[in-house]
């Protein structure tokens, strides 16, 4: 063996950067949806950073977000019912309908 080899593909280490690129990437892809439901939520934003411990962080911060109060105003109405509900259906009173004829168009019609 080599003693000057320190055991890398030099072709393989131009690769580094581009995981270190790709890491940084996969960390966006979940801190920014999680900064959001934080801040909406009603919580630091800042705990959405909690995820970077890797093993247990997104089950402390799944946990604190399924458990704890949620500092949200609620919207004035209480609900989200419509104002004017659709009538019942089907409606009460349809108008009753002719009965169709016995065999439109057919070949012992009498013309």
């Amino acid at each position: 063996m080599d003693p000057n080899n320190m055991g890398i593909d030099p072709h393989l280490a131009y690769l580094v950067p581009l995981f270190g690129i790709m890491a940084l990437v996969g960390i966006a892809v979940v801190l920014i949806p999680l900064w959001q439901i934080c801040k909406k939520a009603g919580f630091s934003p800042w705990l959405s950073l909690l995820v970077l411990l890797y093993p247990v962080g997104g089950l402390i911060l799944l946990y604190v977000l399924a458990f704890a109060r949620w500092k949200v105003v609620p919207i004035a109405g209480g609900s989200y019912a419509p104002a004017v509900y659709p009538p019942a259906y089907p409606p009460a009173a349809y108008p009753p309908a002719a009965p169709p004829p016995a065999n439109p168009g057919g070949p012992y019609q009498s013309s």
